[in-house]
């Protein structure tokens, strides 16, 4: 009998989980949060009703795929990092957070606050709002290392 070596899964496929995994969560969390938001504090929403803004329909699948696209770009992001986060679940998730706040959403707010006429709070929610993705992200990649 020959004694054949398992092959080894490609990393891709446990991105591809993560991501997917993540996605979801996060599509559900960000439409949830976002329903809220819209009820507890309506008019911060109000600067929305913009031009600026894109509300014709034609891209709203872009809106909604939204999460997933992120959840896949933070997979990868995870798998090459997540080594360097020590700690439990929250921890890492925060962690994870803040590092990619302070290297992709502080960067792309700056120059979308200096090159397009939108209020300084807006474009803080839009950065508060990215680290909370990112963070949940972590989280659940987290929680599925370990699991």
């Amino acid at each position: 009998m020959e004694n054949h070596p398992t092959p080894t899964p490609s990393p891709f496929t446990g991105i591809f989980k993560n991501g997917l995994i993540a996605g979801a969560a996060l599509f559900l969390t960000s439409f949830g949060s976002l329903y809220a938001a819209i009820h507890l504090k309506p008019d911060l929403f109000v600067n929305y009703i913009n031009p600026i803004f894109n509300s014709d329909g034609s891209r709203d699948l872009y809106f909604y795929l939204h999460p997933f696209v992120l959840s896949f770009a933070l997979a990868i992001l995870w798998n090459r990092f997540r080594r360097f986060l020590p700690g439990g679940l929250i921890i890492k998730g925060i962690e994870f957070g803040m590092v990619y706040s302070l290297v992709a959403l502080i960067p792309v707010m700056w120059i979308t606050y200096s090159a397009i006429d939108v209020d300084f709070i807006m474009v803080s929610t839009w950065l508060l709002y990215g680290f909370c993705q990112a963070t949940l992200c972590g989280i659940v990649f987290a929680f599925l290392d370990e699991w």
